[in-house]
């Protein structure tokens, strides 16, 4: 069975961009537009990572994480998104399972090796 991973990006370019980068690399993908659409795709799908922006509409990527938390027990592993700018402080993220901060812009490629480290899919070298 595949992994699958919730991108949560209102940006539609952003969010195209990182979900074809997954299905590429053989990963399943499920896409949520904004804040509460990922919160409710998360809670049906239960997807086994999420990839999601710092900045939406109905809820932001730090709420989203914190509801996560106490609705799944822990949460979903995360990569958090945010714009130039908007720099989060690893303390704005304590008790969250943020893996890492990107800030926009990334490299797809960088963010696909990240997913693929967190999911244990790369070899250790």
């Amino acid at each position: 069975m595949a992994f699958r991973i919730l991108v949560a990006d209102d940006e539609a370019p952003i969010a195209n961009v990182v979900a074809l980068k997954l299905q590429n690399a053989g990963l399943g993908v499920i896409v949520a537009r904004d804040g509460l659409e990922a919160y409710e795709l998360a809670l049906a799908e239960r997807p086994d990572f999420l990839i999601t922006d710092l900045q939406m509409p109905g809820m932001s990527g730090l709420e989203l994480c914190a509801r996560l938390v106490a609705e799944l027990d822990g949460g979903i592993p995360t990569i958090l998104l945010t714009a130039k700018g908007f720099e989060l402080e690893a303390e704005s993220v304590r008790g969250l399972p943020v893996r890492r901060i990107m800030t926009k812009p990334f490299s797809p490629r960088e963010l696909l090796a990240q997913v693929q480290e967190s999911l244990g899919l790369l070899a250790a070298t």
